[in-house]
């Protein structure tokens, strides 16, 4: 009798810690140095919990990555003392397959930016994984000479940086630098890739971008060869 009594209080007790934790919300934000923090008006494209967020977010050494790509190889070094909260998020993402069969949407040819961009799972540039994080951004850039305002900087050939939609609004969104470009130094610089990466870039920036109607030689858009990123696998 007394252990079916315990059984059944067992059950009652269990039952009411899942009620418990089903109707106690996710965290909004991490609270950790990162501080990830959900946008709500901005749902993940794909399901993916918040980052995870230590005190002692790693900040030295490296990680490396590669993507595996419809047009080869792209190995990629994350530099976390470069940026630390942003390493966390790649790698998270990337262990979680968000990155996992979705395209590079765009590739751009301008005189003075040329990248590769990729990170959202819909394809269309406008979406990420539902949270949003801190910049770090780098210090160490050589002007841009062409640039008489002194503002802008190179993000040299190879880089691995993100993209935002503004001040700290930092998601799943990546681009690789296909060739030296002048941006402000408003892009959080984590990486780069190497040689074998630089001729996988080669071959798609050569390939050209997608017409369209309107535009028959665009100089942004998307890759005219298209490119899937069929797996981000952490290497080491």
């Amino acid at each position: 009798m007394r252990t079916s009594l315990t059984a059944a209080l067992t059950a009652v007790l269990l039952s009411s810690l899942a009620v418990d934790a089903a109707a106690s919300p996710a965290p909004d934000v991490t609270h950790g140095p990162c501080a990830y923090t959900a946008t709500p008006d901005d749902p993940a494209a794909r399901p993916v919990k918040l980052p995870p967020d230590p005190r002692h977010t790693p900040s030295h050494g490296t990680a490396e990555v590669v993507l595996h790509t419809s047009q080869g190889p792209i190995p990629l070094t994350l530099t976390r003392a470069a940026a630390p909260c942003t390493v966390q998020s790649f790698l998270h993402l990337a262990r979680h397959k968000f990155y996992d069969d979705t395209i590079c949407h765009r590739l751009t040819a301008y005189p003075t930016l040329k990248v590769l961009q990729c990170g959202d799972p819909t394809g269309t540039g406008e979406r990420g994984p539902g949270y949003k994080y801190k910049d770090e951004l780098p210090t160490n850039l050589q002007p841009a000479p062409t640039d008489p305002t002194g503002q802008r900087r190179i993000y040299p050939r190879g880089t691995l940086a993100m993209a935002n939609a503004g001040p700290d609004t930092n998601g799943s969104q990546f681009f690789l630098v296909t060739s030296d470009s002048v941006l402000r130094p408003n892009y959080t610089i984590f990486g780069r890739t190497d040689e074998t990466g630089l001729a996988t870039l080669d071959r798609i920036a050569a390939a050209g971008i997608a017409p369209t109607p309107d535009n028959p030689a665009p100089v942004d858009g998307s890759p005219a060869t298209p490119v899937t990123i069929h797996r981000a696998q952490r290497t080491c």
